[in-house]
């Protein structure tokens, strides 16, 4: 039985199990959640977008992190939702395929970008005289197009080499679309998957982390030798949300790397693989706008001309 190929367009989507007296509370939270993340990362991309005193590199580059959010987090969460609610969980294989795509871009593009955000503030630390001819509009616009197609043909390759397998099965046992879900599907030898899989994944975590890494130890050996409070302040200022982002989002992308040696607490892994879309989202806007100052007084300006019209 395990040897017939399945030819149907449409799959079953296992979702997440949980009691019928649970489901309405954590669909609550989840969407509660999710529309904040919106408000949130959408307000902060219209403050960048309509403030020219924030038309910077660094801002500008922020833009491509709340832009990844929402889309990562609006293929992802309405389905979700939607499954939580639904008798049939039912999705097409076309859609599950896209879901997958833009899951894995977004993971993929977190990545990505913190690297270049991460080279952004070394530039301006290191070598400040010199930011604005290295860091021009044309240097952030080619940044942000590599970070995207780097991550872009990472997860087409990935995707592809699950494509092109025969299926036999119709059940996505998560509470989404993913790669591995996807080549589950097969009963053919998925050994060149597993291989790429862990190429992509290895790639992808040296690279930022060897980036990161590198650009803030020189930063720190920068700000130890030169000893100077300004810089100091400029360096921890710049630096310190940048970091707890990055922080925050590797150690999601570990947890999830760790519950997949768990396949007992399918629960857990389901719901923590939902966590890894919607906690960096919701915080990074939050976390960058408290800890940023020229970000934080233009919000505050913001809601204070809101609540004093006059």
């Amino acid at each position: 039985m395990e040897n017939i190929s399945y030819d149907s367009d449409t799959l079953t989507m296992e979702g997440l199990d949980i009691s019928e007296s649970s489901t309405y509370p954590v669909f609550f939270t989840l969407l509660f959640v999710y529309i904040a993340l919106l408000i949130t990362n959408i307000g902060v991309l219209v403050i960048i977008i309509a403030e020219r005193s924030l038309h910077q590199p660094m801002y500008l580059l922020f833009c491509n992190l709340s832009v990844n959010d929402i889309l990562g987090n609006t293929i992802l969460m309405p389905r979700v939702l939607l499954d939580m609610v639904s008798k049939e969980r039912l999705i097409s294989y076309s859609a599950c395929v896209t879901q997958a795509f833009f899951s894995h871009t977004y993971g993929s593009a977190s990545h990505t970008i913190l690297i270049v955000m991460a080279i952004d503030r070394y530039v301006a630390i290191c070598n400040p005289l010199r930011y604005s001819a290295i860091m021009t509009t044309k240097a952030v616009v080619t940044l942000s197009v590599c970070a995207w197609g780097f991550s872009v043909v990472l997860v087409g390759v990935l995707l592809s080499l699950t494509i092109r397998l025969s299926r036999c099965r119709s059940l996505i046992k998560h509470a989404f679309c993913d790669n591995a879900s996807l080549f589950k599907l097969s009963c053919e030898d998925v050994s060149i998957n597993n291989i790429y899989g862990l190429f992509y994944t290895v790639l992808l975590f040296s690279s930022s982390m060897g980036t990161v890494a590198i650009t803030y130890i020189r930063i720190a050996v920068i700000c130890w030798t030169k000893k100077n409070a300004e810089l100091n302040s400029k360096a921890i200022q710049t630096c310190a949300s940048h970091l707890v982002l990055y922080l925050i989002m590797l150690l999601m992308g570990y947890i999830i790397i760790i519950m997949h040696r768990f396949p007992e607490n399918p629960f857990l892994r389901k719901l923590i693989a939902i966590l890894f879309h919607v906690i960096p989202a919701h915080l990074n806007p939050i976390i960058y706008g408290l800890q940023t100052k020229h970000l934080r007084l233009k919000i505050l300006q913001v809601f204070g001309r809101k609540i004093n019209p006059s």
